[in-house]
């Protein structure tokens, strides 16, 4: 049972990478055609766009955070920066661009299902009180600060 759930783990961990990695680049490298947006999810993504360091910042954290994950280094890090990013995308396909339903299960799903996999690392920012233990310092630290 652990294999498996190991064996989906990295299955979700590369197609999230996958999914973020090449629609962050297509942000900057327009290789995909998009349709063009009408209503409000238009009038959204206008409002982004005219921000004119809106989207070039979030095609960059999903550039980022997708080459994290088809890594395997910093995955947790790489799910709270896509964490937001992803909240985002169901609130926008919910409310102003109902559909494509089938990608955006498939992405909280995957998000969720890793976080709770990478769950023993996000485990000390969900104490409902913060320790104010210091860091245990390794020896040659200490030798270290001894010196300076």
């Amino acid at each position: 049972m652990k294999n498996n759930i190991q064996k989906l783990s990295i299955a979700a961990r590369l197609v999230l990478g996958l999914v973020f990695f090449v629609f962050g680049l297509n942000g900057f490298l327009h290789f995909l055609p998009q349709p063009p947006m009408t209503g409000p999810a238009g009038a959204f993504a206008g409002a982004l766009a005219a921000s004119g360091y809106l989207f070039p910042l979030l095609k960059g954290t999903e550039v980022l955070a997708g080459t994290l994950l088809l890594s395997g280094f910093f995955v947790p890090l790489a799910l709270t920066l896509l964490a937001p990013v992803i909240v985002n995308i169901a609130a926008f396909h919910f409310f102003l661009a109902p559909g494509n339903y089938a990608v955006v299960g498939l992405i909280l799903v995957s998000e969720i299902f890793l976080a709770w996999t990478q769950r023993a690392a996000f485990a000390p920012m969900l104490r409902a009180k913060a320790s104010v233990e210091s860091p245990r310092l390794e020896p040659v630290d200490r030798e270290l600060r001894h010196a300076a």
